[in-house]
């Protein structure tokens, strides 16, 4: 039962990861080129991220993921990053060394950048 509750906040986690990458696509559409904010380090989602986006691109940005943890997001005019810590509450790596995997630990972070997931989770989950 908890393994399919936490599967079900990666999904939710997910789908907002989604949402907001969706809006600064669409931002980045309209401006050529994506907000800057908090230059390759990560910092959770804050007012100033969100005045980008919100109401024109999104009504309203998503600011915790299923864990009830913030969001975090990095951005410069040529990429963005958005990333959710996922169970354990903390990032493992700075938003930009990240490589791209597939993994099966639900502490494992969830990680979003230029339009496509480049860490997230698949199949079984281990606990």
């Amino acid at each position: 039962l908890l393994n399919a509750i936490n599967r079900g906040r990666q999904k939710r986690s997910m789908a907002d990861i989604r949402t907001v990458g969706t809006a600064v696509e669409a931002y980045a559409v309209d401006m050529a080129f994506y907000p800057t904010f908090n230059r390759g380090a990560g910092a959770p989602i804050d007012g100033t991220f969100r005045g980008f986006l919100e109401p024109t691109y999104v009504k309203t940005v998503p600011r915790e993921d299923g864990w009830r943890t913030q969001f975090y997001a990095a951005s410069e005019s040529r990429f963005y990053t958005l990333a959710s810590a996922a169970r354990d509450k903390q990032l493992s790596a700075g938003l930009n060394a990240y490589v791209a995997a597939v993994t099966q630990d639900m502490d494992c972070d969830i990680v979003y950048s230029n339009g496509s997931f480049i860490q997230y989770p698949e199949g079984v989950q281990t606990d």
